[in-house]
């Protein structure tokens, strides 16, 4: 592709490239609200539209195997886990006031940096690269298969085994005995202790 198709494209964007901005936008908006809500489970189903939202953004890639799994795994899986645990914990549904550890201004420095780095890195790796969203899908679903379970199988596996222990974690915080934490046990249906 010239420079002079790659500048008229830039200057007169298409409806993908309209609807990736847009879908962008609700994304970024919904990992603010993720990380800035004081409400456990808000949290959590702000992160849903977040996972969701770089699906889609997937998906306008023409990367449907990476969009499919970012479904599956991220927004099927690890939330629901998250949820779980939460469940499990028996965590405050409300606002929790211990969520907030009043290192706000460091956590922001720190998320801008990381930020700045992540965009300086795909900008420097892309810098050359056009993206054609309007032409046929540059990968197939078998190639982006034999590099995940090829290259990447350790980190995958590594990976199920990290929310295994999650989830065997919050279990057994939930199962604690009454007396193990000094409370008085509940009373039965009968009304007996």
């Amino acid at each position: 592709m010239t420079l002079a198709a790659a500048t008229q494209s830039f200057l007169s964007p298409t409806g993908v490239e309209v609807a990736f901005l847009l879908v962008g936008l609700v994304t970024l908006g919904a990992a603010v609200m993720t990380v800035t809500t004081k409400q456990l489970v808000h949290a959590a189903l702000w992160l849903v539209v977040a996972l969701g939202g770089l699906a889609v953004e997937y998906l306008l890639l023409t990367a449907e195997f990476i969009a499919w799994v970012q479904v599956l795994i991220y927004v099927g899986s690890v939330v629901v886990l998250l949820l779980f645990g939460l469940m499990l914990t028996k965590a405050p549904i409300g606002r929790s006031p211990d969520a907030d550890s009043g290192n706000r201004p460091v956590a922001l420095a720190v998320a801008v940096a990381a930020a700045a780095a992540l965009v300086w890195v795909v900008v420097d790796a892309f810098r050359t690269t056009w993206i054609d969203l309007d032409g046929p899908a540059q990968g197939s679903t078998r190639m982006a298969g034999e590099t995940l379970f090829r290259h990447w199988v350790l980190p995958f596996e590594a990976l199920s085994v990290l929310l295994l222990a999650a989830l065997v974690g919050a279990i057994v915080l939930s199962r604690k005995r009454a007396g193990a934490t000094g409370t008085d046990p509940e009373p039965d249906r009968e009304g007996k202790s």
